[in-house]
């Protein structure tokens, strides 16, 4: 494969280049539409989209997302020139007229490999707005007009596209086993400590069977878990200021179980690990993005803490996160509007983590805001208020022994995840811009096994 490369003008290479339109929002139900907050670190986060009513107004057919469809944040300061492209789709998509759709025209150019390209220029994209500060939009007749470098050998854009989409396509597997692992921690955090299934399930078979044992109520009320973890759960309740408990187990402010903002000590200037606002995770415990940096002024963590955003929307939008990125020993810093927990021993650090995304604490936290409109914010003092339900010490340390795996492999996923974008980044405007030739990527992408 060989032949010249020439730039070629997005008008050309695109069968549709416009923005979406004005949608009719309503909360469930309709078509789903994407928004500023939905393009992201080159890719589309689907879950931030919100949901328009298509008969009150009707979306034109080709406003209808499609895969290979790339998305250019197209209004604001700080998101203008962000893009992302479509790969698949779950269900019928649009944009918000925030959200320039560029549809690749397939008899001029490999869909993929535009993308890609299109992806190489963001920086510029990024210059080509115009207006005012705050007010700065670009015009679909500027972006039509954007030219990207383009390979006339067909065989090379599609060879270009392989090797950048095979590493995108591992990233997205790993996010995708990161967010099920994620799922299956919390459904345990659920299972155990808010809805009390195992000692549900005992009760009732103890009810049908008065003078069965311990190990017999227990096989038979809880098959999936092992003997001597059901066998650790009470099959009675009893009263509390919350409702019915497992008998045995207690109810407890916040502060008595688990640390809030505990003292990390970090010197001025001293270079760290940053973990910024805009990059706390939404869904999974773990961040994409960890950068270094001098310390100035924000919150201070280590490994085994948990971070809540604190202030709107962050908090509504769920950034929390548990740290398991740092070094031993090692203390990192970040916003100033996170809130740090830290559970006490017997409760495993993970703990802390589960409790922090379950409905019942972000409900809490929600209600707790106070502040003025765009700026409410948690105090910390007041989670004091918050009472939950504590455990005994076997069950809360089975707990830490069954999460732990579950988050430990995600973090490794999103390690590799990290290795795998800095080594897309370093080969995409070498290979989009023709000075490294496919043959040789490939080369030293088999070396290292991604290929």
């Amino acid at each position: 494969m060989g032949g010249e490369w020439r730039n070629r003008t997005l008008a050309e290479l695109s069968s549709f280049l416009n923005r979406g339109t004005a949608p009719a929002y309503i909360n469930e139900g309709g078509v789903l539409v994407l928004n500023q907050k939905c393009v992201r670190d080159q890719r589309v986060i689907y879950e931030l989209g919100r949901r328009t009513d298509p008969e009150r107004r009707p979306i034109a057919a080709d406003r209808m997302l499609r895969p290979f469809d790339v998305l250019v944040n197209s209004t604001g300061v700080g998101t203008l020139g962000r893009v992302a492209q479509v790969r698949k789709i779950e269900e019928p998509a649009t944009v918000d007229s925030h959200l320039t759709i560029v549809r690749p025209n397939p008899e001029a150019v490999d869909p993929l490999y535009l993308g890609m390209a299109i992806r190489f220029c963001e920086h510029e994209i990024e210059w080509l707005g115009e207006g005012s500060t705050g007010q700065t939009e670009l015009s679909r007749e500027r972006l039509s007009k954007f030219t990207v470098p383009v390979p006339e050998s067909r065989d090379e854009q599609r060879a270009i596209s392989h090797i950048l989409g095979t590493l995108d396509d591992k990233i997205e597997l790993n996010r995708r086993m990161n967010q099920t692992l994620e799922e299956m921690a919390r459904a345990i955090f659920k299972s155990w400590f808010v809805d009390f299934d195992p000692v549900r399930a005992k009760a009732a078979v103890r009810r049908e069977h008065p003078d069965w044992s311990n190990a017999q109520v227990s096989r038979a009320a809880c098959p999936t878990l092992k003997p001597e973890i059901s066998e650790l759960f009470s099959d009675e309740f009893e009263n509390s200021e919350l409702g019915e408990i497992p008998k045995g187990w207690r109810v407890a402010a916040l502060p008595d179980v688990i640390e809030v903002n505990p003292t990390r000590v970090l010197r001025k200037g001293e270079v760290a690990p940053y973990l910024d606002m805009a990059n706390m995770p939404t869904r999974c415990h773990t961040p994409d993005v960890v950068v270094e940096r001098p310390f100035g002024s924000g919150m201070r963590f280590m490994n085994g803490d948990t971070l809540v955003a604190r202030i709107t929307p962050c908090l509504e939008n769920g950034k929390t996160a548990y740290v398991d990125f740092l070094e031993d020993g090692q203390v990192g810093w970040g916003s100033t509007e996170y809130i740090v927990l830290r559970p006490k021993p017997p409760l495993p650090p993970e703990f802390g983590y589960c409790l922090a995304r379950s409905v019942e604490f972000r409900d809490f936290a929600i209600q707790s805001m106070t502040g003025s409109s765009g700026r409410q914010r948690v105090a910390a003092d007041s989670l004091a208020h918050f009472h939950l339900v504590v455990a005994p010490k076997p069950i809360a340390e089975k707990f830490g022994e069954a999460i732990t795996p579950l988050l430990a492999r995600g973090s490794k996923a999103t390690a590799e995840s990290r290795t795998l974008a800095a080594l897309r980044d370093t080969l995409l405007p070498k290979l989009i811009s023709g000075e490294l030739r496919v043959k040789d990527a490939e080369h030293f992408l088999n070396r290292r096994g991604e290929l």
